[in-house]
């Protein structure tokens, strides 16, 4: 199975990338011959790769990663670079590669601390790698300070590095480092290629896989979480039976509280299992003794660390609230869709009664201010608002229609 194989519904980007890996092969076939460079090399040193959530934006980026550290011997064959088996591509792709440096936000931003150690090693020449390559996971996160840092090391790379950038779109890049990156676009995938993949990767039967496909409109992480975790339908299905209990304002408040509370405790069983693993390993690099006493003036290191995962906790708060609009947003969408007899599939079809009880209750009208409430709701998460007082604001305006 291949690298190219994780890229679901994006057959023309996977073979644009699979053009430019061959290049890059011969790039480096070349520099170890001494000889010239190929002519009209599809390979550049700074990509850009956008879409909507739920594309495989970073999945894409990464297999692409992997395909320019094949070393497969394949290739000298004639084969196409990224056979996804090699010790090159298999490191790659779950992350071990040590010329392969993944930079993610951890709060709502990348800070320039963060990029400073990954810039200085974009200079250096790959440990044992084909290529040093530089993958940041969430470019539109890049403050002021950070994004000075990665355009300059983007504007004079180093012959062998290799930066991929990911962002939702062209725009929430610095127009100047977006100037001197190839972009490469990818498009929802189609509701029957999530489907085929949760079957054939996951395991997954058919009919399970056609509705959490549907239910997430081609999200790929959505659906392959949806589809696999008995724990995130629960949750699922009590997002879309809010709608149902803002009658009043009571049931607008709980509600409101019920979102907030499972969105914390969502962020928190994601988070112990990580933070006790880094608490741990820091300590053992710090020398800490067998009773788990650190050594003196390291106090401050473990500070920066319990900062860092707080600030974790929070975006992934944060991140599963937005997934709780989102199946509203998609809820309300099915509504509206109803009322105006349009003939677009109905993603939420497992709860059919639901929407159209809400669709005899109230008017094309109401639906379409409830979904800006929704956005106006995520626009001021955005904005650092408290949680709870977002939800609620939402939720009123819910029962306000």
């Amino acid at each position: 199975m291949s690298v190219w194989d994780d890229l679901v519904g994006q057959e023309k980007v996977g073979e644009q990338l699979s053009a430019a890996a061959r290049d890059a092969d011969a790039l480096v076939t070349a520099a170890a011959a001494d000889a010239p460079p190929p002519e009209a090399s599809k390979m550049t040193h700074a990509w850009l790769f956008t879409g909507p959530p739920g594309a495989g934006i970073t999945q894409t980026a990464r297999a692409f990663a992997a395909a320019l550290q094949c070393v497969s011997p394949d290739r000298a064959l004639g084969g196409v670079p990224g056979c996804g088996f090699c010790d090159g591509c298999h490191t790659a792709l779950i992350g071990t590669h040590a010329d392969v440096n993944t930079v993610a936000a951890v709060g709502t931003q990348i800070l320039v601390d963060a990029m400073r150690d990954t810039v200085r090693k974009s200079f250096t020449a790959p440990a044992n790698g084909r290529w040093q390559v530089i993958l940041v996971e969430d470019a539109e996160r890049l403050n002021e300070k950070s994004a000075n840092a990665v355009l300059k090391a983007v504007e004079e790379p180093a012959p062998r590095t290799v930066w991929l950038l990911c962002a939702p779109s062209v725009e929430d890049v610095l127009p100047t480092i977006r100037s001197r990156c190839r972009h490469v676009n990818l498009r929802t995938p189609s509701v029957d290629a999530v489907a085929d993949m949760l079957v054939r990767r996951e395991g997954v039967e058919p009919a399970v896989a056609a509705a959490a496909a549907r239910a997430t409109q081609g999200h790929i992480d959505r659906a392959r979480r949806l589809a696999t975790d008995p724990a995130a339908r629960e949750r699922r299905a009590a997002v879309l039976k809010l709608p149902l209990r803002v009658d009043e304002i009571g049931g607008c408040l709980r509600g409101a509280q019920e979102l907030v509370d499972a969105a914390a405790d969502d962020a928190k069983a994601l988070a112990e299992e990580m933070d006790a693993k880094e608490a741990e390993e820091l300590k053992a690099a710090l020398g800490a003794t067998q009773g788990g006493r650190l050594p003196r003036g390291t106090a401050g290191v473990m500070k920066d660390l319990e900062d860092k995962q707080k600030r974790r906790r929070t975006r992934t708060q944060r991140d599963s609230l937005d997934l709780a609009l989102t199946d509203l947003t998609g809820l309300y969408r099915d509504v509206l869709a109803l009322q105006l007899g349009s003939r677009v599939a109905i993603a939420n079809a497992d709860v059919e009664d639901t929407l159209e009880r809400l669709a005899r209750g109230s008017s094309p009208e109401s639906t379409l201010r409830r979904i800006e409430a929704i956005a106006a709701c995520r626009d001021a998460l955005d904005r650092n608002v408290a949680p709870l007082l977002a939800v609620e604001a939402m939720t009123v305006a819910l029962r306000a229609g």
